[in-house]
This record gives structure tokens, C-alpha cells and sequence, in this order.
């Protein structure tokens, strides 16, 4: 069946990925699972493709599903899939999250589908230590069509994205000041498709507006009424939240509305930067409150502004008629030049990374870890599409998963410390004393950690969350008392003292004896003889064990010298 990017208005439309049969509720990423990296300094895994292109592996995947024979309410979210994603990114990157929503039908997956060609050719030009402004070539020439290799994208009237889905593989930039950032890219179910309810459509959107870091909200030709009010439908709970907790920062980062097929651009009086200049007055104009006399149309604002931090506006002209026409299978040279011009202009907007920031929560930049955790609490919260979850569902949902990584991270902050003192790595003994003060001072910098994470909630959770973290830490503690232990040369010695000091004395006795007795004195010659033969047993048996266990004994004469050496420390300190 031919493809095409555009439905009989010419509107452009979304994907369906090829490698799961429609209705599985649980599909099987296809491939190999991805590496997983756990060396920071890892390089990021290289495109397959001599242009940067995917490989057959990269894909998209179901992260969330939704109804089921069952249910069809239900809201499904894959942990699976999700995991191997975020697996690949190395320890200790911030993870930044980039989504598309909108109505069906409005080409959001042709949208991602170019995103996807522009962040492998950003990160093949890092990887050579170039900038995408150095090619002779611009990057959307570098390939005759778009083909389907990215989000799947076709023409017709039914809808083919369900539920949320996710690119396979997170891509890598390296920031200014050496710092790293994994990108993900989501796509997400078409709102308003006469065949999901309005409860799960906001579910829908609601999940991938926490997910994201940026969102870009897909509207075509104008930003109508509807579609503020359908974002702030979902702000409401942002601000539900917002007064329950003592964060003063927004919820929710960065939201551009892309309009697409924008009738007001003429290229022939207007420069590009003057284009975009139009088009932030325009957002100024549609946002402003005080733009806006009636109650209800100036708190759908309200609603909006005081739940994201930037807001911004972007304009696509039209593409061209020849994507109007089911036979067009994405040949680039049919796409019009102002809107390539305005398409590239985007795409460096959104993925520069000197401005792209990181998922935030709560001032917190995430790592994946942490990313994964808040994800998977809110995922709980949509058990069912039939019913949105309450605000104060999802705000118990996210100091949840805010303790639950406070956890983590002290514990591991005090792991990492007392690892460098008496850590399974070490091989040196440390008195008691100066164990217990290494052991206070990472638990004072650890339960520092833990407070300055866990700011959010009730105060109880917060407390049920650190008694966790102090059993954690005092189980660990006693783990690292062993370790500890194990290697004091003074223990075990007891072991071969014992028969040292009874060869010792016999051979002092026996000695006296043969230099005391008397000629003619049998039994003082009998015990002298006896005492003969026992220190030369003894000695004969230690001499035995030290052939047959030769780097035991090594190490128990490097004991010897540690404790001598201990022995004569303490005298000097005393």
C-alpha cells in the first residue's frame, strides 16, 4: 500500500509501527536488547547507517497501551520496554524527554519521524567533533526521502498511533562545560479520534506531559480556543498540586505550540527572522490575559502560564500540494523550500544543546534512574482510563517516587564513601575508632542528601522514608564492620600462637631439664626427652602446614608484621 503523509485535506498524519500486530496489548521489542552502559565515560552507541540513519534494529516501542478484551478502559503501561530504554543511558546522565501531542490526523508522527533524522545527523556531527553548520550539504539533503524508517507515518482517516510510544534508543549530545545529555523522543496517541473517551484521552496527554521536558503541542493553521482549553484541562492538576506542596517552582518545563500549514508567512516581503517574529506576537496576542474580557477564556490562560515555565510558538508553512497526494512517498525534493527552511530552523531550536534542558522535578534535575522511578509511580496512578486520577493521587505518586529516589541516593552516597575506607576493595585494617568517626561523618552527608531530595510531601512519608534509609544504612554498616574485621591481623592468630607458645615452652623446660638433671635422675631424663618430642612435633606440623598452605601463611606473617607494627604505633600515640 502506498504511503503518504497527508489524508484527503491534506493534512498530515501520524504512524503505526509495523513490527506489532494491531490489538496486542504487550508487544515484544523486536532485536537484540540494547547494552546496557555502565561506564560513565561509554562512549554513546554509533549510528548503523554511513548517513547517521537508523539501523534496522532502531524502532519505535510501546511504552503504554490502552484498552484491553477485558477492559477497555484500561491503561496498560509497559515497564519492559521502558527499562531497556533507559538502560542505555550511561550512570549519571540527566535524561531530557521531547514529546509530541495533538489532535489525530495532524502529522505529528512525520513530525518526529524528521526529528529523528536531524538527531542522528547531530550526533554523527558530534561524534566526528563537528557542527551541523560546517556541512557543505544541509542535513535534510543528505537523503532522497523521508521513507518510513522512522515513526511510522501513512494516509487515511482511522488512526494508527494507540496509547504512547517511545524511540528504542535515546540519543546522546554533549553540552557545553563537558556535560552530557540522553534524548528521548515520544509520540503519542492523536487526541479527539471518536473513538477514546475524553477521560482516557486526558490520561493520555496527562502521562506524557509529566514524561516530558519539552512538549510540543501540534495544532493546525491557528491556536484555537479548544486547544488551550484542552491543555488546560490537564494544567488543573498542576495547580492542584502546585498549592499542596512548598515548591514555588511550575510543574511542568517547556511547551511549544507548532501550528502547522501557517497561511501568514509570505517569503517574498518577510525574512525568516522576521517570520519567527511573527510568530512570537502571535503567541503574545493568544496567551496574553489581557488580551482576553471573559472570566472563563482569561482563567484558561491563567491555568496555563502558572503551570509552564516557557511557552513558546513556532509556524510551519504549508509543504507543498504534492504531499496532498496519496502517492507521495516522502521525496524531499517535493517538499517546498520555506518549509524545509522553517523545518530545520525547529529542529535546531528544539535540540540545541546549549538550551535543552533536562526533565526537572522539583529543581531536581533526573537522571534515568530517577526518571524511571517517577514514571512508573504516575504510570500506577492511570490504572484505568475511566476515570482521570485525582490530584492528590498523582501528588501522593510523586513524593513517592521523590522519597523512594532520596533513598537511593543517600544510600549510595554513604556506600561510595565508606567504600573508599573499609569497602570490599580495600585491603588495610582501620582501628575501631576511626571506622565509627568515617562511619558518622558518611551518614551525617547522607542523611544531608536524603533531606535536601526529600522536600516534598507529607511529613510523615518523609519520615517513614528515612527510618527506611537508616535501616539501610545500619544493615550496610555492619557489613563494612565485618569486612573490617576480617582483615585485623590480630584475629585468627590465636589459632597458630597456641601451638608456637607450647613448642616454646616445651623447648625452655626440656632445655632446664637436660642442664639441671641429674645423670642418674630417670624421670627428670624422661621429661626432658618428652618435652623434646613435643616441640619438635609441633615444629615439624607447622612446617607441614606451611608447605601445603604457602600463600596462607604469607599472608599470616604479613599479619604478624601489621599487628608488630600496631603494637609499636600504639605506645607512640599513647
Amino acid at each position: 500500500q502506498p504511503m503518504s503523509d497527508s489524508d484527503e485535506s491534506g493534512v498530515m498524519v501520524e504512524h503505526k509501527d509495523a513490527s506489532v500486530v494491531e490489538g496486542d496489548s504487550k508487544p515484544d521489542p523486536p532485536g537484540d536488547d540494547p547494552p546496557e552502559l555502565t561506564d560513565e565515560s561509554a562512549l554513546p552507541p554509533t549510528p548503523k547507517g554511513d548517513d547517521g540513519s537508523p539501523s534496522q534494529a532502531d524502532t519505535a516501542w510501546q511504552v503504554v497501551s490502552i484498552g484491553t478484551e477485558e477492559d477497555e478502559y484500561a491503561f496498560t503501561f509497559h515497564e519492559d520496554p521502558w527499562n531497556k530504554i533507559l538502560n542505555q543511558v550511561p550512570p549519571g546522565w540527566k535524561v531530557a524527554v521531547v514529546s509530541v501531542v495533538g489532535a489525530f490526523r495532524t502529522g505529528k508522527s512525520f513530525l518526529l519521524t524528521w526529528f529523528l533524522k536531524y538527531m542522528y545527523a547531530l550526533e554523527k556531527a558530534q561524534k566526528e567533533g563537528k557542527s551541523l553548520n560546517d556541512e557543505e550539504t544541509p542535513w535534510f539533503k543528505e537523503f532522497d526521502s523521508l521513507g518510513n524508517e522512522g515513526f511510522e507515518w501513512k494516509a487515511g482517516s482511522d488512526r494508527n498511533t494507540t496509547g504512547i510510544w517511545m524511540w528504542n534508543r535515546p540519543f546522546f549530545l554533549h553540552k557545553a562545560q563537558g556535560e552530557n545529555l540522553a534524548v528521548l523522543l515520544v509520540d503519542t496517541q492523536g487526541m479527539f479520534d471518536h473513538k477514546t473517551t475524553m477521560n482516557l484521552t486526558a490520561a493520555i496527554f496527562g502521562l506524557s506531559t509529566l514524561l516530558s521536558s519539552y512538549q510540543v503541542y501540534n495544532v493546525v493553521k491557528q491556536i484555537q480556543e479548544d486547544n488551550l482549553q484542552q491543555l488546560a484541562l490537564f494544567c488543573e492538576y498542576a495547580r492542584n498540586a502546585m498549592d499542596q506542596s512548598d515548591c514555588e517552582r511550575k510543574p511542568f518545563q517547556k511547551i511549544d505550540f507548532l501550528v502547522r500549514d501557517w497561511q501568514n508567512f509570505d517569503d517574498d516581503e518577510h525574512t525568516i527572522e522576521q517570520m519567527e517574529q511573527q510568530m512570537s506576537e502571535y503567541l503574545a496576542q493568544v496567551i496574553d490575559v489581557r488580551e482576553t474580557a471573559a472570566k472563563d477564556l482569561k482563567e484558561t490562560r491563567e491555568q496555563i502560564q502558572v503551570c509552564f515555565e516557557d511557552i513558546g510558538c513556532y509556524g510551519f508553512s504549508h509543504p507543498g500540494f504534492a504531499v496532498t497526494k496519496k502517492k507521495y512517498a516522502g521525496e524531499v525534493s517535493e517538499l517546498e523550500d520555506l518549509f524545509m527552511t522553517l523545518l530545520d530552523r525547529y529542529c535546531r531550536r528544539v535540540f540545541d544543546p546549549a538550551t535543552l534542558q533536562p526533565k526537572q522535578i522539583h529543581d531536581r534535575e533526573l537522571t534515568s534512574v530517577e526518571l524511571g522511578s517517577y514514571i512508573k509511580a504516575y504510570a500506577k496512578s492511570f490504572t484505568s482510563g475511566e476515570k482521570f486520577p485525582a490530584a492528590a493521587t498523582l501528588l501522593d505518586a510523586t513524593a513517592a517516587a521523590n522519597n523512594a529516589n532520596a533513598i537511593t541516593l543517600a544510600f549510595a552516597r554513604y556506600k561510595d564513601d565508606m567504600d573508599l575506607i573499609a569497602g570490599p576493595k580495600c585491603s588495610n585494617h582501620v582501628q575501631t575508632k576511626e571506622l565509627e568517626e568515617e562511619h558518622e561523618r558518611a551518614l551525617m552527608m547522607a542523611t544531608r542528601e536524603f533531606k535536601s531530595i526529600a522536600n516534598f510531601g507529607s511529613k510523615k512519608s518523609i519520615e517513614i522514608s528515612q527510618r527506611k534509609l537508616s535501616e539501610q544504612i545500619e544493615s550496610q554498616w555492619q557489613v563494612y564492620q565485618s569486612l573490617n574485621e576480617s582483615r585485623n591481623p590480630l584475629a585468627g592468630l590465636e589459632t597458630y600462637m597456641v601451638p608456637v607458645v607450647v613448642a616454646a615452652v616445651a623447648y625452655v623446660v626440656g632445655t632446664i631439664l637436660d642442664i639441671t638433671c641429674s645423670p642418674y635422675a630417670h624421670v627428670c631424663k624422661k621429661s626432658s626427652e618428652f618435652l623434646h618430642h613435643s616441640w619438635t612435633v609441633v615444629i615439624c606440623f607447622l612446617i607441614i602446614v606451611a608447605a601445603t598452605k604457602a600463600k596462607q601463611m604469607q599472608q599470616l606473617w604479613q599479619k604478624f608484621q601489621a599487628a608488630f607494627e600496631i603494637m609499636m604505633d600504639k605506645p607512640k600515640k599513647d
